[in-house]
Formats: C-alpha cells, sequence, structure tokens
C-alpha cells in the first residue's frame, strides 16, 4: 500500500526509540507493529517475528508456509522460514544468534500480547547472555502520529462508512430487522473497496449506553425503536468509525433535543483537539457536559480512542490513547480518534484527525438524529 520512503520514515522513528533506550535490536512480534513497519504480518497460530537492529539489515522469521506471502509484501529482503516441526522460538533466537547478537541489548515490548510470559522466558533461556530490555507499549506509541499517507487511506476507510450510513438511512423502515440494515452495510463495504464487510454493532437501542456493545440479533424495527449503527470498514486494516441513531418513526421533541445537544457538545469538544490540547480537559468537554445536562446519571466510558491500523490482532479497539479525566498526556497534530457520546439511547460518533486548526472529521455523515419514513 505504501512506497518505501513511507516505510523510512517508520524505520527512522523505531531507531530514534531504540537510540533512547539504548538497544541493539527490535523484537517486533505485534500483528499491528509488524504491518507498519514490514508492510507484512500474520497470524500468531506459531510465533514470528521481525528484527530490527541498530545497524544493519532487518530479517523475518516465521513459518514456511508464510514465507512466500511475506516475501511479497515486505520490503525485507532477509525472509527465514522454518518448518512446522519446528520450535518457533528456537528458529527466531537461532537467527539472532547467526546475525551476531547473542549478547546484544533486545528491545521487547513487554505489555504486547505476542511478547507473552511464556514466549519471553522460552526466548531468554536460549539467549542466555542477550539482555531483554522492556520497551512497554512501544507497538503502539510508534503509531500514534499518522503519515498524510496514513491519514489519507483512512479517509477513504471513512468516505466508505458515509456511503454505508447513507444507504441505511435511505432504506431502513418500520418492518425491517436489524439483520436488514447489517446486510446492507456489509454488501456496501464490499462493493466500495473494503477489507470486508464486518459492520461492528448494529442494534436496537436501549439505554444511556449499554446498546454500544449489543450483541447483534435479528430484531424487527417497530416505531419508536431506535436502530444504532457503527460502522468500522477497514482499508489495507486502516479503520474508521462512525455511529449514527435511526429512529423509526417520527422522534418527540425532547428526543430531538437531546440529539442537538449531544451532537453541540461533541462539536465543541473536536473543536478543542488541537495539537496540545490535554486529554482530560478534551474529554470533559462531553463527560462534564452530559452530566451537568443531567442527560447521563454517570459517565464512565471513555469519550475517544486511538484508531489506525488493525490487523491481526486480538484486540477490536486501540485504548492506547484515550480519553478519560486521569489521561494528562497531550494532543500531537497527526494523531486519529474514533470521538464518541451517547445518551438516552443515542449514539454519534466521527472519526477525527488532530490538526492545528482543531479536530478534522474524516467522516462526513450529516450530524443529526436520522429518521425513517
Amino acid at each position: 500500500m505504501f512506497p518505501r520512503d513511507e516505510f523510512d520514515w517508520r524505520i527512522a522513528k523505531a531507531h530514534a526509540a531504540m537510540d533512547a533506550a539504548g538497544v541493539d535490536l527490535l523484537l517486533i512480534d505485534s500483528g499491528e507493529l509488524l504491518a507498519w513497519l514490514t508492510g507484512y504480518t500474520v497470524s500468531e497460530t506459531m510465533y514470528r517475528a521481525a528484527l530490527l537492529p541498530r545497524q544493519g539489515s532487518p530479517w523475518f522469521v516465521l513459518r514456511e508456509l508464510d514465507e512466500t506471502p511475506c516475501r511479497h509484501r515486505t520490503w525485507i529482503e532477509d525472509v527465514i522460514g522454518f518448518a512446522d516441526t519446528d520450535d518457533p522460538c528456537q528458529a527466531v533466537a537461532d537467527s539472532i544468534r547467526a546475525r551476531g547478537f547473542a549478547a546484544a541489548r533486545i528491545g521487547a515490548d513487554v505489555d504486547g500480547y505476542g511478547f507473552s510470559a511464556g514466549t519471553a522466558a522460552r526466548l531468554a533461556s536460549q539467549l542466555p547472555t542477550a539482555r531483554f530490555i522492556p520497551l512497554s507499549g512501544i507497538s503502539d506509541s510508534l503509531r500514534w502520529i499518522k503519515s498524510p499517507r496514513e491519514i489519507a487511506v483512512l479517509a477513504d476507510a471513512a468516505a466508505i462508512a458515509d456511503e454505508a450510513m447513507l444507504a441505511i438511512a435511505q432504506t431502513i423502515r418500520a418492518g425491517m430487522s436489524t439483520r436488514d440494515a447489517a446486510a446492507l452495510a456489509a454488501a456496501t463495504f464490499l462493493q466500495a473497496g473494503a477489507d470486508t464487510g464486518e459492520t461492528g454493532p448494529i442494534v436496537r437501542a436501549s439505554g444511556s449506553h449499554e446498546f454500544l456493545h449489543g450483541a447483534f440479533r435479528n430484531e424487527l424495527l417497530a416505531a419508536g425503536d431506535i436502530l444504532h449503527t457503527e460502522l468500522i470498514p477497514r482499508i489495507g486494516g486502516y479503520g474508521a468509525r462512525l455511529m449514527r441513531p435511526l429512529h423509526i418513526g417520527k422522534p418527540d421533541a425532547a428526543l430531538t433535543d437531546t440529539a442537538a445537544r449531544i451532537i453541540a457538545l461533541q462539536d465543541e469538544q473536536i473543536g478543542a483537539m488541537k495539537p496540545g490540547a490535554i486529554a482530560r480537559d478534551v474529554d470533559a468537554i462531553v463527560r462534564s457536559g452530559l452530566l451537568k445536562s443531567g442527560l447521563r446519571p454517570r459517565y464512565d466510558n471513555v469519550t475517544a480512542y486511538t484508531l489506525g491500523l488493525y490487523t491481526r490482532t486480538p484486540r477490536t479497539s486501540d485504548f492506547s490513547r484515550v480519553f478519560l479525566p486521569m489521561e494528562e498526556w497531550p494532543l500531537e497534530e497527526g494523531m486519529v480518534f474514533h470521538v464518541y457520546a451517547t445518551a438516552n439511547r443515542l449514539g454519534f460518533s466521527e472519526t477525527v484527525v488532530v490538526t492545528p486548526q482543531g479536530g478534522k472529521r474524516l467522516t462526513s455523515t450529516e450530524r443529526r438524529l436520522f429518521v425513517a419514513g
């Protein structure tokens, strides 16, 4: 998806982090960081890793079955395949010794899901003179700030979300089902170029926020129901997200007013998403606003979380950077977030990139409570 100079920029970021930690070799084993830094990733059916030295050429170690697709996708020339009868950790350790790093300071994301306690113990036992240096969270932090090319891909994914949301808003009526809406979204995703037809939760809304992770059921929609739609299309693993509510039949004035108040607070929050703004302060705009207005009796969930690359990973969302009252980190230009607010069965969200002028929406669907005719 990206030219070599994009990867050169990413390699330079990784090298800078390695310099700061004083490590000789970076062990890369999370799905997202593998894809981001090498151009290729694969599931952890068997352990696999790429190794990036501070000086010299990197290499990739993985199953022989995955060696050919890896060579087709990565810029790395040194790709080592091991048989399914081999010990994957032994293969990685052997490659490290063979390249002269047996006694190196090896940086590893000790909080990453790829570097389990068992994996760490096996690698340490096979490399007794190496020193493993904890680089907690590096699999995420290297990717927080998006390049212009990444933002362009996210914008393309956002456009697919907009297209699917419009199709649902124009089609769904009383007597149709949540499955009808999901099928329409999935078909739009695939026809428009998304990686898959996975849609995100499309459910009949209830409560103040409980519907956000509602289990999908084939429910018929009747007058007075609200269809909550969250769309999560991905292109090359880069995922945009968008939420809108659709009311079946004409809503009452109170519900329309609630929607307007949620949107106004969220608009203010998006406008405050400038470089240097502190996450807790940006979070407070929506959290405190909805609590003070009485629209939410409690607001315990995040109001935004990181968006970007989702690949072979056990996580459906990236919470390495979130908006919560205790978060004191500053926003930086090029960060991208899923910004969302909910109350009274209504949920609104956008894909937003941080710019010097404030948050810029990559999703462009009209910000209102949709009404089915």
